[in-house]
């Protein structure tokens, strides 16, 4: 098995990676599970993915896929309720930034799915519609139908979150 460079590429793109399944799963241990399970499925293909010339964008492509399937796994499987309720970690107001950030952490969670991944590939990662289409496989005319309303719902739930949001008439109503 090739690995040359794989342990390099992980600590060099690996915060990506991690920051692309958070936007993914809306949560920070399901986030690292799914970069781990696709690093582990890219390892053995390193070779052949660095010969290829874009490792990067196949292991996006395995956690796409891994996230759909959870996502169809979830729909079958029975919720478990609990009697005890966790605590909720105290929010430092002192720091915008943060707050703001787990302002739109939340607010991501009122998303599908299918728009926290268009959100997070197109504006934090600055992907393009064509090839946010090809790695969601879908068509581009879905990427920008999704786009437009996550954000439309992004800026109802916290419009203080978006710089110069604008309510149109037709948002409005």
């Amino acid at each position: 098995m090739d690995t040359d460079g794989f342990t390099e590429f992980v600590a060099n793109r690996g915060p990506a990676l991690l920051r692309m399944a958070l936007a993914l799963t809306a949560d920070r241990a399901l986030a690292e599970d799914l970069v781990q399970e696709a690093l582990t499925r890219a390892v053995g293909r390193w070779g052949k993915l660095v010969r290829d010339g874009d490792p990067e964008r196949y292991i996006r492509a395995i956690m796409l896929n891994e996230t759909r399937s959870q996502w169809r796994r979830r729909v079958r499987r029975q919720e478990v309720v609990t009697d005890d309720v966790p605590e909720l970690a105290a929010t430092d107001t002192t720091d915008y930034d943060v707050v703001h950030r787990i302002d739109m952490a939340n607010v991501l969670k009122h998303l599908s799915p299918r728009q926290r991944a268009i959100i997070y590939l197109r504006y934090y990662e600055d992907i393009s519609v064509a090839e946010t289409a090809t790695l969601m496989n879908c068509s581009p005319g879905t990427v920008k139908r999704q786009s437009f309303d996550a954000l439309k719902r992004i800026r109802r739930l916290a419009p203080e979150l978006i710089p110069d949001n604008e309510v149109t008439e037709r948002e409005a109503t």
